[in-house]
């Protein structure tokens, strides 16, 4: 992102304590964004702000669990009472909890809904009051391949990041008269701490779906979000791009 394309913008990324979230504030922050990055992990947080925190823009780390209702919404209100505004909302937070369909346990079901599309509605209702009395904002929601196409193993993920897509539809046929955006990012095989862990065996079978054969990084992922969340996507809205090396064809 080119310096100061975000200047002046207050952003809030859920999810921005390490991973794809951290890089997305990251690259926020280099655009000169005020950054609100939120997480559960709050001694992640102290680090984050060491190493991210960086001009032209800078972050603001606040220990949030997602899944709660009004402690979220408080937080958002918290944000535009400080900073007179909000600009970008990235809902990124998501959890995994992988296993066949037929014996997957409820709690997990229900655990990867609540963390992965539940708490992008709390974001979403949160932040779309402010930035429709403002006439004016982008809403981005992280989506996956396995929402786009499905996979084995992931019902519960798949399920939550399919939500997602149809959620940034719904809201951006309904703000789009107010002049706010919702997108989402689909992201294929990043490398990240989550994909560290999978084994070489499924590693293999992942990458020779990728037809420009290898996998992502999250900087590839918090570029195209920064692409939406600027100004040069101002005519976008309601669709999904999906980062995944040509994965999903």
């Amino acid at each position: 992102m080119q310096a100061n394309s975000m200047k002046d913008r207050v952003a809030v990324v859920t999810g921005g304590a390490r991973g794809i979230g951290r890089e997305i504030v990251r690259e926020l922050v280099s655009g000169g964004a005020t950054v609100v990055a939120v997480d559960i992990r709050a001694d992640l947080m102290a680090d984050l702000a060491a190493n991210v925190n960086a001009a032209p823009g800078q972050v603001d780390c606040r220990a949030q669990d997602v899944t709660d209702s009004d402690g979220f919404t408080k937080l958002i209100d918290d944000v535009v009472e400080k900073y007179g505004r909000l600009d970008v909302m990235v809902n990124n937070a998501g959890i995994t909890r992988d296993g066949l369909l037929v014996t997957m346990e409820d709690a997990n079901w229900e655990l990867v809904l609540k963390v992965n599309l539940t708490s992008a509605f709390f974001g979403t209702r949160a932040a779309g009051k402010h930035m429709m009395r403002a006439r004016s904002g982008s809403i981005i929601n992280m989506a996956s391949y396995s929402g786009v196409c499905g996979n084995r193993g992931q019902a519960n993920y798949a399920a939550s990041k399919a939500g997602l897509i149809g959620l940034t539809k719904t809201t951006a046929k309904e703000l789009a008269s107010r002049n706010v955006r919702c997108n989402a990012v689909a992201p294929g095989f990043i490398k990240t701490e989550m994909t560290d862990a999978i084994p070489q065996q499924a590693k293999d079978i992942a990458l020779s779906m990728i037809p420009l054969k290898k996998m992502g990084l999250p900087q590839d992922i918090a570029r195209a979000v920064a692409f939406l969340a600027c100004d040069d996507s101002a005519y976008i809205t309601g669709q999904v791009l999906s980062v995944d090396g040509g994965m999903h064809m």
